[in-house]
């Protein structure tokens, strides 16, 4: 009798040992992609993966490079929205997706963008490449830049439009690197999130062929891709309840079989993990004394969002601390690093982001100096 309340005794320990190992365990996900990535966007969080260093074709989702190196050459004052871009003889014999561009049509760069980021056209590709760079080569060598700038290791581009080519490919794990930084620039959402678009005063229709637009709330862009080779590949972007979402997709096998993919991994993550956030990009998080300056003291405005994510339910794991620099010396520049906030997540440091000057302070006049001088010491005499 005693032997059997001890078996029961042990059963009991047992199953509870077992309930207490499962508590905040995730459940298993699975996709039929050979490699596949969920981030979280504001801090790059990988709260899923499988295969994400795969070097695999990535067919058009190339564009997601393609409109970044654009964006940049856009911000870098090498090229203008509003550029009339003429397509070359080489342009206008581009294959696959495309608008038909006839040599020597001229349109805008944004209507080439919106063409690139809607419907996917590789003459598109050419021609802007080509009015940036002056060469489809000297593009591609932009693009390869930029991914290695970025820490992409898994990635070679030699076209810009993502056709099949020896040499060219990527992983999942990189395109949501790239995915991180494109959003970074507001045209990149703004562009892909056209659902449809009128070309050509309305002769030539470009329909989105991302069609998350449509299928799943909360998606605000990202880029398709489908040859045989590469199958069908997609990185987008969704956001729900603060919580902003980078699913990549590779290599999975049937038509529309990208999208259905790409909503198990927003499922999971939107199911499973929260945001926690505690300072948008911009927000003012400390003063710094400016020495030598026109003014005295100067805000300090984190660079980029700031915020964690976590399993549901354990939002009280996330601290942060502020450290700002005690005195910087002018002049100062927009923009100059003037401190940090970390965020950690059970003690343990999981985001840092910069904390720098919202305006620039020049340096102050002898006189003020002086004045400033001598107004301290009368203050210390009395």
């Amino acid at each position: 009798m005693k032997l059997k309340k001890l078996f029961c005794l042990v059963t009991v320990i047992l199953m509870l040992i077992l309930q207490s190992s499962q508590v905040g365990a995730q459940p298993e996900l699975e996709t039929t992609a050979e490699s596949a990535i969920l981030v979280d966007a504001a801090t790059g969080k990988i709260l899923f993966a499988k295969e994400p260093d795969k070097e695999l074709p990535p067919a058009s989702v190339t564009k997601v490079m393609t409109l970044l190196t654009a964006f940049d050459a856009i911000e870098n004052g090498r090229a203008k929205l509003t550029d009339t871009v003429q397509a070359s003889e080489n342009a206008s014999q581009m294959g696959g997706s495309q608008i038909y561009l006839e040599p020597g049509e001229e349109m805008s760069l944004k209507t080439m963008l919106i063409a690139i980021a809607v419907g996917s056209a590789n003459d598109c590709c050419v021609a802007v490449a080509e009015h940036i760079a002056g060469s489809h080569e000297a593009f591609v060598k932009m693009m390869n830049q930029k991914a290695a700038e970025l820490g992409c290791k898994h990635t070679n581009f030699v076209n810009a439009y993502g056709l099949p080519a020896e040499g060219h490919y990527t992983s999942a794990g990189d395109l949501a690197v790239m995915m991180r930084e494109a959003i970074k620039h507001p045209l990149f959402l703004e562009l892909t999130s056209i659902k449809r678009y009128d070309l050509r005063g309305g002769e030539f229709i470009l329909n989105n062929t991302n069609k998350l637009l449509w299928w799943y709330r909360g998606t605000l862009g990202g880029k398709t891709g489908w040859t045989n080779e590469a199958k069908y590949c997609l990185a987008s972007i969704a956001e729900r309840d603060n919580l902003r979402l980078i699913g990549v997709v590779m290599a999975t096998p049937e038509p529309r079989s990208h999208f259905r993919e790409s909503m198990k991994l927003y499922n999971y993550g939107f199911a499973q993990f929260e945001a926690v956030p505690i300072a948008p990009s911009g927000q003012v998080m400390g003063k710094v004394r400016v020495g030598k300056g026109t003014v005295d003291w100067l805000n300090a405005a984190a660079k980029g969002e700031v915020s964690a994510v976590v399993p549901k339910g354990q939002k009280e794991t996330v601290t942060h601390k502020v450290f700002v620099d005690p005195t910087v010396i002018a002049p100062v520049s927009k923009g100059q690093a003037l401190g940090r906030v970390v965020v950690y997540e059970e003690g343990k440091e999981v985001l840092k982001v910069d904390l720098v000057s919202t305006k620039d302070i020049p340096r102050g006049t002898v006189f003020r100096q002086m004045f400033k001088l001598l107004k301290n010491v009368y203050s210390y005499s009395q």
